[in-house]
């Protein structure tokens, strides 16, 4: 559920605001707003600080120095500055020499072909008159070469001749020509492995260094901590030896709030928020709800503080599209297994235990909608030999009607929770309206595209709706002036609402899709057969890059389809925009 907010301002002397600040701090409760925009040199230098601070972070976090793996240590960094900048200084070179390395390396592989020579020489007998070139042309293209020159062939490759001309005239001839290297192979060589030694102790150091990047992961959030204490000092108001801020406080913390204002000597305020106060969102759910909490953080989705927590529904609904789309106890077993391993190694993290649990669950929906419709790593080599716990689900008549089904029963929750919310208002009543169209075109779906036969009673929903929704829209006190609106609000909705029933069928397109690719890399292998060593390493393969694919999109598919279904459809039925701002108390 969204917790109820206050509104609070509290006042104190110009002189404690410091003081005022940090009893604020210890509270841990109120979320601030600035009332003038928080700058100061000591914010600066905060800022400078903590950014210098995560430069050292980023580069003992790189790909190639984690893997080596070294202890980590939390030992304090007294002059942490200078360690920083000799951090940053060698990862300055190391990418320089890198880059200085890679086009060696190139010109390297550019001019191996032509042998060791020394420029020096050739460019000594450019300064006496013999003009040297080199070209790299097509082999039949070589009598087109000056006829007073002399043309020495080098080396042949993919029908091209390396060659070089040998003129005492200053001939062009019509292509294009090489830049001789700067140095000889031989001294490209020699840079390049001087340079791959000096990366490697680069390298080494680096790795020493990285024992301290949990040490600098701490500097940069306390930093963060004192930038923020700053930031609320400083976006304080103040007027005649006095400063002032507002912010927002769960309403069950407004005790906590008081008693600090009395001890501090503070004058303050609580109150309800006002329309237009961007009043922060927070969410308190049971624990089994807000396993799924990390979802909508990564997906950056806040409900507005007037708007529904949809936790319950979201959780409930996600887990059966999981496990529709996945829709295989193999994978599901597979990413049971990745969820194990990984919480093993990751997963001690309090914060990171809902997370695994979600996870936990949503594998276990995979598995039970694969025991139910027969389907482990495809259905088609299981004909025969495993029979599903639910046949009905093979069916795609069924499935796509049970997905119709799913789409009305998704969508007419949210326009019943909302007519909860209206009552006693009888605007409810359209929203009740509303629920009925949505089952009107669960029927219609099933006639239009399954050629089900139309029941006589499914009119009623789409007339009893629609007169529900015309006359209680606005619900206002000129019927015909009400009824207008009401008209206007169901011509302009009713299609997107069957639009919306029918869009639930991609959980049995891609669910199908998924199946499909199985099925065909199974066949694929079964050709291929186990008749020999290599034959069996080539069906082996093909079994594991088709299965690999699969597992791979299972998680690109519930992202596009999973969590769409819940955060456009449902919540478009529910009216919500997901506005909201996160509640961000100052502790």
């Amino acid at each position: 559920m969204i917790v109820p907010m206050k509104k609070v301002f509290v006042i104190a002397q110009e002189k404690d605001s410091f003081e005022t600040a940090r009893a604020l701090r210890a509270l841990g409760a109120v979320h601030i707003e600035h009332q003038r925009p928080p700058q100061g040199r000591d914010i600066t230098e905060l800022e400078e600080d903590a950014d210098f601070a995560g430069k050292a972070v980023d580069i003992l976090s790189r790909d190639e120095l984690l893997r080596a793996g070294r202890r980590q240590t939390g030992e304090y960094i007294k002059d942490w500055k200078r360690l920083t900048r000799h951090i940053v200084d060698l990862w300055k070179r190391y990418d320089q020499i890198k880059e200085y390395n890679r086009q060696l390396d190139a010109r390297i592989e550019e001019w191996k072909d032509w042998g060791d020579f020394d420029p020096a020489v050739v460019g000594e007998l450019v300064r006496k008159g013999v003009h040297i070139r080199f070209y790299l042309v097509p082999s039949s293209s070589l009598t087109s070469m000056p006829r007073g020159a002399v043309v020495k062939r080098i080396f042949s490759r993919s029908g091209m001749v390396g060659c070089v001309l040998v003129s005492r005239e200053d001939e062009h001839p019509p292509f294009k020509e090489l830049k001789m290297p700067e140095a000889s192979l031989a001294e490209l060589r020699k840079r390049y492995n001087e340079g791959k030694t000096v990366l490697g102790s680069i390298t080494e150091e680096l790795l020493e260094l990285s024992a301290y990047r949990e040490s600098f992961a701490r500097i940069k959030a306390s930093l963060a901590r004192e930038m923020e204490f700053h930031r609320a000092i400083r976006g304080m108001g103040a007027s005649r030896g006095l400063v002032y801020l507002s912010g927002y406080i769960p309403a069950d913390a407004r005790d906590g709030l008081v008693n600090a204002a009395r001890r501090q000597k503070w004058a303050v305020s609580v109150k309800d928020p006002e329309p237009g106060d961007k009043v922060p969102t927070l969410i308190r759910n049971p624990g089994w709800v807000s396993i799924i909490q990390p979802v909508l953080r990564i997906l950056d989705l806040v409900p507005g503080y007037k708007e529904y927590d949809i936790s319950l529904w979201f959780l409930l609904f996600f887990s059966v599209f999981f496990g529709m789309l996945i829709g295989d106890a193999g994978y599901g077993a597979v990413f049971l297994a990745l969820t194990f391993f990984t919480s093993k190694k990751v997963g001690k993290a309090k914060e990171a235990r809902p997370f695994f649990i979600l996870l936990y669950i949503l594998s276990g929906c995979a598995v039970a909608w694969g025991v139910l419709t027969g389907t482990f790593f495809g259905q088609a080599w299981l004909t025969g030999s495993f029979k599903p716990m639910a046949p009905v689900l093979r069916d795609n008549y069924s499935l796509q009607t049970f997905c119709f089904f799913l789409g009305a029963l998704h969508l007419s929750i949210a326009h019943i929770w909302r007519s909860f919310l209206k009552m006693p208002s009888l605007k409810a009543s359209a929203d009740l309206g509303w629920a009925a169209i949505l089952w009107g075109a669960f029927f219609l779906a099933r006639t239009l595209i399954l050629s089900a036969p139309f029941p006589d009673f499914a009119k009623y929903l789409f007339l009893g709706g629609a007169i529900l929704v015309i006359f209680f829209t606005e619900p206002l006190p000129n019927v015909i002036k009400g009824a207008g609106r009401g008209a206007g609000s169901l011509l302009l909705n009713i299609v997107n609402s069957f639009t919306d029933v029918v869009s639930y069928i991609r959980l049995f397109a891609v669910g199908l899709a998924a199946v499909a690719i199985a099925d065909a890399f199974n066949a694929m292998a079964a050709n291929v057969g186990f008749g020999s060593i290599a034959s069996g390493l080539a069906a082996a393969f093909i079994l594991f890059l088709g299965h690999a694919l699969n597992i791979m999109l299972g998680p690109l598919s519930i992202l596009v389809h999973g969590v769409r279904l819940n955060v456009l459809e449902f919540s478009s039925h529910l009216d919500m925009g997901w506005t909201g701002l996160r509640y961000r108390p100052f502790k």
